[in-house]
């Protein structure tokens, strides 16, 4: 028992138990739906994954800081339409420059709500809430109802989608997987080893204490919107390569989906523990879950339901099971802690000698 506190925290407990989860739904999945384990159904799963995973990263850094952002929905949607319309009216334009003005888009809508919850100490939902709604009439208004089509996009970007780098067994790993799997390497190594990345778990875990001892919780806690914001960008020029056609409807309602996946995977809605490896796990249990129940002709009103169920689940846990296995294991690494005083007994707390 002692050496499964030293090396497993509470929360990776979470963590494996979706990825066995994941196992039993795919089995389940299986046995219902013929002909489940093709690449077809696994390309599928990795298409819904991409754009979840990619926004569930930002998502996650922003409610580790005991934070929410509900834009990114809109905000997906702004970039994946507006960078559309420029690659259809400029076809010529550079690949790499096309997808850093996508992030820039993103980077920029996602400032605006940490200026407003950083410095202007507005309430992270009312103020993603307020901007959820700002953008999406931007984009309704700007974009005049009209739709970028996939016969006006160059051909680069529509074979992005098309384009498998490496395949293993029946899963092929495609261009806008790769790059959301980079992502979720690159912020998973940054949260655990650098110190901006303790620095926003010290945050969420307590943000008084963090104050106190001089972290700078304002930028931080900017930077995280700022960074939402960016990854944002990039899930809707994902977006753009993989559907082609972009309408004013884009992202709408993404923001659930996000939201599930980061707290299915183990991220705490109130701050300060989750991995993004965990956040990815959800995406892909959510992704599991879509695709399956759609080819089970499950209507749309029950999937929404199951993914609303999910959230309360998780959530509770967290509450409940999680809460109350940090502090038994708490106790167990008071009694074993070496140098230690022994535990006071409760009837002896507050009573002094005479």
């Amino acid at each position: 028992m002692n050496w499964l506190q030293r090396r497993v925290r509470p929360e990776q407990i979470r963590e494996l138990s979706l990825l066995l989860l994941i196992i039993l739904a795919v089995t389940i999945f299986g046995s219902l739906i013929p002909y489940y384990y093709t690449s077809r159904t696994f390309d599928r799963i990795a298409e819904s994954v991409t754009i979840i995973g990619i926004v569930g990263i930002g998502q996650t850094l922003v409610v580790l800081t005991r934070n929410i952002d509900l834009s990114v929905g809109s905000i997906v949607g702004c970039t994946a339409y507006f960078i559309g319309a420029l690659i259809a009216g400029n076809n010529g334009i550079n690949p790499l420059a096309a997808i850093l003005l996508a992030i820039a888009m993103g980077a920029v809508m996602g400032a605006i709500n940490g200026v407003l919850v950083a410095w202007a100490r507005v309430p992270s939902i009312i103020v993603t809430l307020g901007t959820l709604a700002i953008y999406r009439g931007m984009l309704v208004d700007l974009s005049g109802a009209r739709t970028v089509t996939s016969d006006s996009l160059p051909g680069w970007l529509l074979n992005l989608a098309r384009v498998n780098l490496l395949t293993i067994g029946m899963v092929r790993i495609g261009a806008l997987f790769t790059i959301a799997l980079s992502m979720v390497v690159i912020f998973q190594i940054g949260t655990t080893y650098l110190r901006a990345g303790r620095c926003i778990y010290a945050i969420g875990s307590n943000p008084d204490a963090a104050l106190l001892i001089g972290l700078p919780f304002r930028r931080l806690v900017f930077l995280v919107f700022v960074i939402s914001g960016a990854l944002s960008g990039l899930a809707g020029f994902v977006m753009l390569a993989r559907f082609g056609n972009i309408t004013v409807e884009a992202g709408r309602g993404l923001e659930l989906e996000v939201v599930a996946a980061v707290v299915v995977g183990g991220v705490n809605i109130f701050g300060g523990s989750g991995s993004v490896v965990g956040a990815t796990l959800g995406a892909v249990m959510l992704g599991i879950l879509e695709q399956s129940l759609l080819r089970l002709q499950i209507s749309e009103f029950w999937r929404d339901a199951l993914l609303g169920l999910l959230i309360l689940l998780a959530v509770a846990s967290d509450a409940v099971i999680l809460q109350r296995l940090r502090t038994l294991w708490g106790r167990a690494e008071l009694k074993v802690a070496p140098g230690m005083p022994p535990p006071v007994p409760e009837t002896e707390k507050g009573v002094t000698n005479p």
